[in-house]
C-alpha cells in the first residue's frame, strides 16, 4: 500500500509541475492577440455562418426532392465547427520549442528543475487547452443557433461522438506538432513540416464527412479507436525522444547521406548484439555462415514481441474474414470446386489484379507486397505495416467461412489451396511483417543511446539482413511450390470437396 501511495504522490507532483508550465504558456497565449482573435472569430462567428449554411442547404435539397440529405448536413457541419478552432492548436504547438528558441527565451525554461516528461506534458497541454475550449464553445454556440432557427436537437450519442472525435483530432495535431517543434531548428522548417500533419487530418475529416452523409456512425467509433492508437503512439514518441540538451545544441540539420550509409553498412555487417556497443563502427568479419548460424536466430529471438503481435493480428484477420461470410453469403453451389481443372490455374493471368501464374510472377508479387509493408511502417510509425498481410489472410478467412454455405469443407479448402505453399510463404510473410513493424516502432521508441535516425537505420539494417537471407529464399520456395505443387494437390483432393 505504501508503494502505491508513493507512486500516486509522485504522479500528482509531476502533474503539478507540468501544470505550472501549462499556466505560463496559457498566460503568454492569452496576451497574444494573433492567437486569441482567430479563436474568438472561429468560436462566435463561424457557428452562425454554419447555421446559415445548414438552413440554406436543407432548403435547397428539399426543393429538389432530396429531403433525406438535409438532416445529414447538420451533423457534418457540427463536425466542421468543432474542427476549425482546433486547427489553431497546430500553430500554438509549433511555437512551443522552436519558437521560443528563435526568441531566445528557451534557455531559462530548459534550465528549470523539472523533468523532460513534465516539461513536454506541460507544453502539450498548453497548446491543446485553449483551442479545445474554443472548439467546445463553438459547438455550443452552433447548437444554440440551430435550436433557435430550426428546432434541431442532436441525439446524445452523436454529440458525444463529435466531442470525442474533436478531442482526439486535437491531441493528434498537438502531439505531432510538438514532436516537430522539438526537432526542428526554425519556425519556417516547422511550418513546412506541419503539412504532414494538417493534410492527413484534412483528408480524415473528408472521409468522416462521407460517413456522416451515410449516417453510419458506428464506423466513426472505429475511427475514434484508431485515433486513440495514433495518439498514444505520438505521445509516447514525443516523450521518448524529447531531450532538452539536444534542443539547445541543435543549430542546423544538414543531411549527410555518406554518414548515414556508413552507419547502415556498419549495422548490417556487425553481429546484432554488437550494434549498440561503442565499437559497432569497427570492421568485423562478415560471413554467410555467421548470418545463418548466429545473426538470424538471434534477431528472431529478440523480435519475439513483434512476431507475437503479427500472429495475433493474423488470427484476428482470419476470424474477421470468416465472420463476414455469414453477413455476405454466396448463393449455394456458387463455387464448384469439384469441377476444377488445370485450365483454371493456367488462365489465372486473365484476372488483372493477380500476378502471372508463374514462379517469377508470384515471387516478385510477394516481394513487392512485403516491401510495401516496410514502406507503410515508415509512413505510419508501424500502424499500417499489417495491411499487406491482413488483406489476403482476411480473404482466406472469408472463403473458409463460405465453405459450409456453398457446400465444401473449409479446412480441406485450406489444406489444399493454402497449406502446400503456405508452409514457406506464411512464415516468410509473418517474419517480414514483424521486422517491418519494428522499423516503424524504432521511430517511436529508438534504442537507448541512439538517435531516431540511428535507431531507424539499425531497424532497416536488421530488416534487410533477415529479408535477404531468410525471407527471400522462403518466398522463392513458396512461389515454386504454389506453381508446381499446389495445383496438383487441389486436383488430387477435388473429389473430396
Amino acid at each position: 500500500m505504501s508503494v502505491i501511495s508513493e507512486r500516486l504522490r509522485r504522479g500528482s507532483s509531476s502533474l503539478a509541475m507540468a501544470l505550472i508550465i501549462t499556466r505560463r504558456e496559457l498566460r503568454d497565449s492569452m496576451r497574444d492577440w494573433r492567437i486569441v482573435w482567430p479563436i474568438v472569430i472561429l468560436t462566435l462567428v463561424f457557428p452562425w455562418l454554419m447555421n446559415f449554411t445548414a438552413r440554406v442547404s436543407t432548403g435547397f435539397v428539399e426543393k429538389y426532392g432530396a429531403a433525406p440529405i438535409g438532416p445529414r448536413l447538420i451533423p457534418f457541419l457540427l463536425m466542421v465547427v468543432g474542427f476549425f478552432p482546433i486547427s489553431i492548436s497546430l500553430v500554438i504547438a509549433l511555437e512551443t520549442f522552436v519558437g521560443e528558441k528563435e526568441r531566445n527565451s528557451i534557455e531559462p525554461l530548459l534550465t528549470t528543475p523539472i523533468s523532460d516528461g513534465e516539461l513536454y506534458l506541460g507544453k502539450m497541454l498548453a497548446a491543446m487547452i485553449l483551442p479545445l475550449m474554443g472548439s467546445y464553445l463553438g459547438i455550443i454556440v452552433y447548437l444554440i443557433s440551430l435550436y433557435w432557427s430550426m428546432g434541431y436537437i442532436p441525439p446524445l450519442n452523436l454529440l458525444i461522438l463529435i466531442i470525442v472525435l474533436t478531442t482526439m483530432q486535437a491531441l493528434i495535431m498537438v502531439s505531432g506538432a510538438v514532436v516537430v517543434s522539438s526537432h526542428t531548428t526554425s519556425v519556417r522548417a516547422a511550418n513546412l513540416l506541419a503539412s504532414f500533419i494538417l493534410i492527413p487530418m484534412a483528408l480524415l475529416v473528408q472521409a468522416e464527412s462521407v460517413i456522416m452523409f451515410w449516417a453510419n456512425y458506428k464506423v466513426l467509433w472505429w475511427i475514434v479507436l484508431g485515433l486513440v492508437v495514433v495518439d498514444l503512439i505520438l505521445v509516447r514518441m514525443g516523450m521518448r525522444i524529447f531531450n532538452r540538451e539536444e534542443i539547445l545544441a541543435r543549430q542546423i540539420d544538414e543531411p549527410n547521406l555518406q554518414l548515414a550509409w556508413r552507419t547502415f553498412v556498419g549495422f548490417f555487417l556487425c553481429p546484432p548484439e554488437l550494434a549498440l556497443a561503442p565499437t559497432h563502427g569497427e570492421r568485423v568479419p562478415f560471413t554467410i555462415s555467421r548470418v545463418y548460424r548466429h545473426d538470424i536466430p538471434y534477431l528472431l529471438r529478440r523480435q519475439w514481441l513483434p512476431l507475437t503481435v503479427v500472429l495475433v493480428v493474423l488470427m484476428a484477420s482470419l476470424a474477421l474474414g470468416w465472420s463476414y461470410a455469414s453477413r455476405y453469403p454466396l448463393p449455394p453451389q456458387a463455387i464448384q470446386l469439384q469441377n476444377l481443372s488445370q485450365d483454371v490455374f493456367e488462365k489465372a493471368p486473365a484476372i488483372g489484379f493477380l500476378p502471372t501464374f508463374s514462379t517469377s510472377g508470384i515471387f516478385f508479387n510477394n516481394v513487392r507486397a512485403l516491401l510495401l509493408a516496410v514502406l507503410l511502417a515508415v509512413l505510419s510509425l508501424g500502424v499500417l505495416s499489417f495491411f499487406p498481410l491482413m488483406i489476403p489472410i482476411g480473404l482466406i478467412g472469408l472463403l473458409m467461412g463460405e465453405g459450409p454455405i456453398v457446400g465444401y469443407n473449409p479446412f480441406l479448402f485450406f489444406a489444399a489451396f493454402v497449406l502446400p505453399h503456405g508452409i514457406a510463404e506464411l512464415p516468410a510473410a509473418i517474419i517480414a511483417t514483424a521486422f517491418a513493424l519494428r522499423v516503424g516502432a524504432s521511430m517511436v521508441s529508438p534504442p537507448s543511446g541512439l538517435t531516431v535516425g540511428e535507431g531507424l537505420l539499425l531497424a532497416l539494417a536488421d530488416f534487410v539482413k533477415v529479408f535477404l537471407f531468410l525471407v527471400v529464399p522462403l518466398l522463392l520456395l513458396a512461389a515454386f511450390l504454389e506453381v508446381n505443387l499446389t495445383p496438383h494437390v487441389v486436383l488430387w483432393l477435388k473429389g473430396a470437396f
